[in-house]
């Protein structure tokens, strides 16, 4: 992987030496021109002389023509810049483990059943490792996936959208590249669906009528100045352009009102709707990814054309704030007043979809991540679903943990539904309870997880690694269980509790695994047959050192290292 990673990259920076030299040269021109264009609108307002004003006004109509196709040059360099980051991100990752991504910090919550007892979240993290979401949304949504427990039909849609999706790596790094080249943040993404749900103060009627009308008369005198015709014309112009300007500047207020208080808010909606146009036109086969693709086509216009008009509506309002442009503009055509008109008809028609919309970004941005995540490691398996309340797992192990160092092992929950796990500190115990939740958690998101193979039942998790917790009455789950429970009291009432508690599992209709060093709890498992079983990770002593081979074996662990820890650091 590392090596196809590495050849776009030199790809990309071929491309990016090309588009570096035209930037260069478009740079020099625009600056010229735009220094030129004041200087010619001065001529005219001095001497009133017609050519120094057309002057002023075909180039600055060559310098905004100039201005696009500058940014869009811009736009190209910095998303080439961005795929090139996005490459090396993934080098990095796989050569040197290192994580350039999200952490899902704010995503962390001690009260949840599973995510903070699994590390879902913050540094090194699962979340982290997955992880490949730009916009605010989509890391919202990749969260979400590891959260919230879905239908067996939407996990089996993920997951053939995920399949799909690993196969188109450019896809997948355009999408990525979009996002990066211009961050949205919770701030820009809340206030914008706040500005769709608030109502525009609309521009009167008769104000864009006049609109139209003005400009044309202000257009005639010009012309009649043009060619000489013997009447003061320039004043009557210049009369006839302050009044085009005074009426323009009532409505201001307005205009400020609708613009958000977040800066380039055109460039933000830009990149949503170049993600957007990038869904709209790659081909899928999945189910769930073509039933993304109809929810953008909906009327005669596609999702990414509505999007970014509404970005150009944007930039054009925020072009009131150059004074020159808006002077000149507003003074000859009335510009913002028809802009305004625009948003306002853009607002009514288009104002409850945005939501969607953007919703439709965060799930492609997670099914990538999870598309990712299977690409990088091609030998992780998609679990097979059922709801026959069956769990096999095939060679599972730790995702997090590297293949050089990882073993796995296998489990099938058939002649018992529930674990008691023994072993000594250090053999693997918490490691393979925390393998059995990860995956777990991993499977019914619709992601591949760290194993040969595996049959599971999507089920309600809970787990208790740090704290003790209560069960949810007549719920399906898997629970994983700290040594220890019941900490702080003596070992009779330990040994009491643990067994309680087991009692109280039994009873429910469960899948999951308690470790303990106490081994006379075990002894529980006799008296519940076809639900109790007892597995164990061993410990050797070899060349009078501590052996772990982090292989799970069927009984009640036989050797412990306590002791033998202890005299060799000669504390008895």
């Amino acid at each position: 992987m590392a090596e196809i990673y590495k050849q776009n990259i030199e790809k990309h920076r071929s491309d990016l030496n090309q588009i570096n030299r035209k930037y260069n040269l478009l740079g020099t021109v625009r600056l010229i021109i735009g220094l030129a264009i004041p200087i010619l609108f001065y001529f005219f307002l001095t001497t009133y002389q017609i050519g120094f004003l057309f002057g002023s006004i075909g180039l600055l109509v060559v310098f905004l023509f100039l201005i696009r196709f500058h940014v869009n040059l811009k736009n190209q360099r910095e998303i080439i810049k961005a795929l090139i980051k996005v490459n090396q991100n993934e080098i990095d990752y796989l050569n040197e483990g290192q994580l350039n991504f999200g952490q899902g910090l704010e995503f962390i919550d001690p009260h949840h059943p599973y995510s903070y007892d699994l590390d879902l979240f913050g540094p090194k993290s699962i979340y982290q490792h997955l992880n490949r979401t730009e916009t605010f949304i989509g890391s919202q949504s990749l969260a979400d996936h590891l959260l919230t427990l879905k239908s067996i039909e939407e996990i089996k849609n993920r997951q053939e959208a995920v399949q799909e999706l690993s196969k188109k790596l450019a896809f997948r790094q355009d999408i990525a590249s979009y996002g990066m080249t211009r961050k949205d943040s919770k701030e820009i993404y809340e206030e914008l669906l706040e500005w769709t749900k608030n109502e525009i103060v609309p521009i009167p009627k008769s104000m864009v009528i006049i609109s139209y009308i003005l400009p044309i008369f202000t257009l005639f005198f010009l012309v009649m100045l043009g060619i000489g015709h013997p009447f003061p014309w320039g004043k009557i112009a210049t009369v006839s352009g302050v009044i085009n300007l005074v009426l323009v500047m009532r409505l201001f207020k307005n205009v400020k009102g609708e613009l958000l208080n977040t800066t380039k808010i055109d460039l933000v909606l830009s990149n949503y709707s170049r993600i957007i146009e990038k869904i709209e036109e790659e081909k899928f086969e999945s189910v769930k990814l073509k039933s993304i693709q109809e929810e953008l086509s909906e009327g005669d216009k596609k999702a990414s054309e509505r999007i970014s008009k509404l970005s150009s509506i944007f930039s054009e309002l925020e072009n009131i704030q150059n004074p020159v442009g808006s002077i000149l503009f507003n003074a000859l055509i009335m510009y913002h007043i028809r802009t305004m008109a625009d948003l306002e008809k853009w607002k009514k028609a288009n104002n409850e979809k945005v939501a969607k919309w953007l919703g439709i970004i965060a799930e492609v941005e997670a099914l990538n991540s999870f598309a990712n995540f299977h690409y990088n490691n091609p030998e992780y398996a998609f679990p097979e679903l059922n709801s026959e309340k069956k769990m096999e797992y095939e060679g599972i192990g730790h995702p997090l943990l590297s293949k050089s160092v990882r073993i796995n092992n296998d489990l099938k929950y058939n002649d018992f539904k529930f674990i008691i796990l023994t072993g000594s500190n250090m053999s693997g115990k918490s490691t393979f309870l925390r393998s059995l939740g990860v995956n777990l958690i991993l499977a019914q998101a619709g992601s591949c997880i760290c194993a040969k193979s595996a049959n599971i039942h999507p089920m309600q998790v809970l787990v208790s690694m740090r704290v003790t917790d209560n069960i949810n009455e007549n719920e399906s789950f898997f629970f994983d269980e700290v040594d220890e429970i019941l900490r702080g009291t003596n070992s009779n009432d330990k040994r009491d509790g643990t067994i309680g508690v087991i009692k109280k599992i039994v009873q429910k209709d469960v899948f999951g695994a308690i470790a303990t060093h106490d081994l006379k709890v075990c002894d529980i498992s006799k008296d519940h047959p076809g639900v109790l079983t007892n597995k164990n990770f061993e410990v050797e002593i070899q060349n009078n050192e501590l052996h772990f081979d982090y292989t799970l074996r069927d009984g009640v662990c036989k050797n412990k290292s306590a002791t033998f820890l202890m005299e060799k650091m000669e504390i008895i």
